[in-house]
C-alpha cells in the first residue's frame, strides 16, 4: 500500500517532519505502508531484512531471548519511533508488534540514499534515536527503584508520556502497550505485584482502569509522586 503523508497521524512528530513538502513526497514514493498484527514479528534476530520503518500507529517491542527461552524486553517503540539497522548487515533482536500496528516501511538502501540527500533527515533520525534510547533507559532504570509502587507508577507515567501528542503533558487516556507479565518482566516484579500496585494506584485516585489495558490518568501529580 502506498503512503499518504497528508493523513499520517505522526506527520508532525516523525523524523520526516523536518522535510519540505516536496521532499517528503519524494521520500514517500520510496516507501510503502505495512500493517502487522498483534504478536507478529516485523524483524527477526539473525535475519537481514534490509529495511527500516517509522511506526505510525500501535506499539512494538524489541526483545532478545536467553538460552532458557526467557524473553527480555529491551525497548519499546511508540508512534513516530524508528526501527531498523541501516548500517548493520543483520538484525540483533526481534521486533514484535504488541498491538495491531501500522508502519511506513523503506528499503534500507533507499533510506540510506535519502539520508545522504537530505542532511536534515539524518540529523532528525539521530535525534529521534537518542530520544528513544533515553526513554528505554528510563524504563529499564525503574527496576532499580526500591518499591514496587514506584516501579509500576513510573512505567504507567512513561506510557502516558509516550502516548501523548504533547511533549509537556502526558496523555489523559491510553492503553497499556504491555501485558501484566511483560510489565513485570521489564521492571523486575511478579505479575501479582504489578496487578496489586495498579489496583493501589487506582484506589489512591491516581488512575482509573477501563478493561484490561485502558488507563485514564486522573491525577498526574499524584502518579508522579508515587514514582519517588
Amino acid at each position: 500500500m502506498s503512503l499518504g503523508c497528508a493523513a499520517c497521524p505522526v506527520r508532525d512528530r516523525a523524523a520526516c517532519s523536518v522535510l519540505a513538502e516536496d521532499e517528503r513526497d519524494a521520500l514517500a514514493r520510496l516507501g510503502r505502508l505495512r500493517t502487522v498484527r498483534r504478536g507478529e514479528t516485523l524483524f527477526s534476530a539473525g535475519s537481514d531484512p534490509a529495511a527500516c520503518a517509522t511506526l505510525t500507529s500501535g506499539a512494538l517491542k524489541i526483545a532478545s531471548y536467553g538460552a532458557d527461552g526467557a524473553e527480555h524486553i529491551l525497548a519499546l517503540v511508540h508512534p513516530a519511533g524508528f526501527v531498523g539497522e541501516l548500517f548493520q548487515p543483520f538484525v540483533h533482536h526481534d521486533v514484535v508488534a504488541l498491538v495491531d500496528s501500522t508502519l511506513c516501511v523503506f528499503a534500507g538502501p533507499d533510506m540510506a540514499a535519502a539520508i545522504e540527500h537530505y542532511p536534515a533527515l539524518a540529523r532528525a533520525l539521530l535525534r529521534r534515536t537518542q530520544e528513544d534510547l533515553h526513554a528505554s533507559r528510563s524504563i529499564q532504570a525503574l527496576a532499580g527503584r526500591n518499591s514496587g509502587r514506584a516501579r509500576v507508577a513510573g512505567m504507567v507515567l512513561a506510557f502516558a508520556q509516550a502516548a501523548s501528542d504533547s511533549p509537556c503533558h502526558p496523555a489523559p487516556r491510553f492503553d497499556l502497550p504491555l501485558s501484566r507479565g511483560e510489565m513485570a518482566n521489564m521492571v523486575g516484579l511478579t505479575i501479582e505485584t504489578v496487578s496489586r500496585q495498579l489496583t493501589a494506584l487506582e484506589r489512591a485516585g491516581a488512575i482509573a482502569r477501563d478493561g484490561k489495558r485502558g488507563i485514564e490518568l486522573l491525577d498526574p501529580a499524584l502518579l508522579a509522586a508515587a514514582c519517588d
